[in-house]
């Protein structure tokens, strides 16, 4: 093990990320499309018999050769990606594992969060990061008798987010709003968060919350050990309920509000598996009709990104609430409009 080091892969290296990808396909591992720093061991003759990567706060895309498995190897690849992080100051950090594979990372300081049987453990090297995240959130002063959640990206906020919201409000003594505030939109979260407390002002029974790093995005979770596209939705989803409903018990949560979305694979499936799910624990999942506009036309927020990347601001007035819509025709919206106006695809945000 001593002749063997950790090396930091470029992305230009092609020909190492080869080694790499067939190391990663040999132990049943695709390169998740989220990387931003690889390292790998070499052999002495060049072949690449263990890696590993980041992407954020999490590290991912761990692997080692079956011919050297308990060596130590994969231990050295972690220890080199946390002193990584450290460096760049992502002090709390996480990662997603096969069941079969937490108790070794238990054995190098990562504690589970929620887990999937026989598939995918979440884990974090704070023993009490969750616990911490559960006991900080904020609660009313008295105990409402119907109590709502609502889980908004907001990229960006809406007339349709807007109607959810209303009518999540309306319908309960008290609503729990969680924006998602992973940075990983073309609208950043500082301004998601502002023109959601801005659109929704004239409600005074909501509670905001930050998601933190605990609700899971689409752009961090992991799909390299997942068969195909549907397992990684799938299973993202039924993880993501794991924690919401650890949230919901902690806070007295018996209602989820959620939109349809005809034209979404991810937000149909997602929504077929908290109505199998949520239930279960107590908890109702109503899932409510998109708004519309132009008679018939479900209003979203990519279109809304399209129109702002086409200018079409006769589109986005019927798109947006005015606090949004005052927002974005403001010079304070200008390297937002920019970087969506930049980007060649934004539906997918």
């Amino acid at each position: 093990m001593s002749d063997y080091t950790v090396s930091k892969i470029f992305p230009f290296d092609k020909n190492t990320n080869m080694k790499i990808d067939a190391l990663l396909f040999e132990e049943g591992i695709r390169r998740d499309a989220n990387l931003d720093y690889t390292c790998a061991i070499l052999d002495d003759k060049g072949r690449a018999i263990a890696t590993g990567s980041t992407f954020g706060n999490t590290l991912r895309c761990l692997a080692v050769s079956s011919e050297h498995q308990g060596e130590g190897l994969l231990n050295s690849i972690v220890s080199h990606l946390i002193d990584f992080q450290y460096e760049r100051g992502n002090f709390h950090l996480f990662l997603y594992t096969k069941t079969c594979t937490a108790k070794f990372f238990s054995d190098l300081g990562f504690h589970e969060i929620a887990r999937i049987d026989g598939l995918i453990s979440f884990m974090e090297n704070k023993k009490t990061g969750f616990q911490d995240y559960l006991k900080n959130l904020e609660r009313p002063q008295k105990n409402p008798s119907k109590v709502a959640a609502l889980v908004i990206n907001a990229n960006p906020f809406t007339l349709g987010h807007q109607y959810l919201v209303e009518k999540a409000s309306q319908e309960n003594d008290l609503l729990h709003l969680f924006l998602v505030s992973e940075d990983a939109s073309l609208v950043p979260f500082a301004v998601r968060k502002n023109l959601v407390e801005k659109g929704t002002v004239h409600l005074n029974n909501i509670i905001y919350h930050d998601s933190g790093p605990y609700i899971i995005s689409q752009s961090t979770f992991p799909s390299y050990f997942q068969k195909d596209e549907f397992s990684v939705i799938e299973s993202q989803a039924r993880l993501d309920l794991e924690i919401f409903i650890r949230i919901a018990h902690e806070l007295g949560i018996t209602r989820r509000y959620v939109g349809n979305e005809p034209t979404s694979l991810v937000t149909n499936l997602y929504n077929q598996v908290m109505t199998e799910k949520l239930p279960e624990q107590g908890i109702d999942c109503l899932i409510i009709p998109r708004k519309t506009f132009d008679s018939a036309q479900p209003i979203s927020a990519s279109t809304a990104r399209q129109a702002i990347k086409d200018g079409d601001w006769e589109l986005l007035a019927k798109l947006l609430p005015q606090t949004s819509l005052d927002y974005f025709t403001s010079d304070q919206a200008k390297p937002v409009i920019s970087r969506i106006r930049g980007e060649e695809n934004v539906s997918h945000y």
